[in-house]
């Protein structure tokens, strides 16, 4: 988990995740992801939108979407897919202020030692009225129940920071933020045997539909609201020396036939 800087072990962590997201769990959440990805930035548009996260999590939805040009934040190379990037940790964005139209953090904030920071690195770039959308693992899944037995392995994902869309939702509250969706995905459990994952396919369409705040992952979008400053009309009165200090009184006149 990143500090300041990239170091080994980001590279390390980057690494690890590449080899989980070849894994037969992975690569179908992968998969229910981009399908997710792709319809939310159907509906975006913009010049420029920034995924913060690791290169092997590049997803085509990303550069099919309506917004102009696309950079990749890494703590390493990512692959070639990626034309534009810049080697950086999440807490801590070498870019503008208000510049960014769409912010990525596809499971950003679940291997990151700060994630408040994180968040706060968000706000400060996005655009009002931006985009932020935010791939996590939920804690109350059957894959949050897998993480409490594999913690101690120190492996991917389950050596990560299990944010549930209850705590995000109000960390982004604080920020200002105004969350749009939040969408859940991947109801099968994470088993590593391609043909148990395909028979067990069927949760997912009856998990959407009867548990949903019992998935395994959520996608979640939120838009950066800036309050807009109503000025205070001022409380007309007449300064009395513009009356010579006293009131003047209406003039009558006598009407003469």
């Amino acid at each position: 988990m990143e500090k300041g800087e990239p170091n080994d072990s980001s590279f390390a962590l980057d690494a690890s995740l590449r080899q989980w997201f070849d894994t037969p769990p992975g690569s179908v959440l992968l998969k229910q992801e981009s399908g997710a990805l792709e319809s939310v930035l159907s509906h975006v548009f913009g010049h420029y939108l920034v995924q913060v996260g690791f290169p092997g999590m590049d997803i085509g939805a990303v550069h099919c979407s309506s917004v102009k040009y696309h950079v990749m934040v890494t703590p390493g190379a990512p692959d070639e897919s990626a034309s534009r990037w810049v080697r950086a940790v999440p807490s801590k964005l070498p870019i503008t202020t208000d510049s960014i139209d769409v912010l990525l953090l596809q499971h950003t904030l679940d291997f990151s030692s700060d994630p408040h920071q994180v968040l706060r690195e968000s706000d400060r770039v996005l655009i009002p009225e931006g985009r932020l959308i935010i791939a996590g693992f939920n804690p109350w899944s059957l894959w949050g129940g897998w993480r409490s037995f594999r913690r101690r392995s120190h492996r991917v994902p389950w050596c990560g920071n299990f944010l549930s869309p209850g705590r995000l939702h109000d960390w982004l509250s604080l920020l200002g933020f105004e969350v749009e969706s939040t969408q859940p995905l991947m109801f099968r459990p994470p088993l590593r045997q391609n043909l148990l994952m395909n028979r067990l396919s069927l949760m997912e369409k009856f998990g959407s539909r009867w548990w949903p705040i019992m998935s395994g992952v959520y996608l979640l979008v939120a838009v950066k609201r800036v309050p807009t400053l109503t000025p205070l009309r001022p409380a007309w009165q007449l300064p009395a020396n513009l009356l010579g200090g006293r009131a003047i009184e209406p003039t009558a006149r006598n009407g003469h036939g």
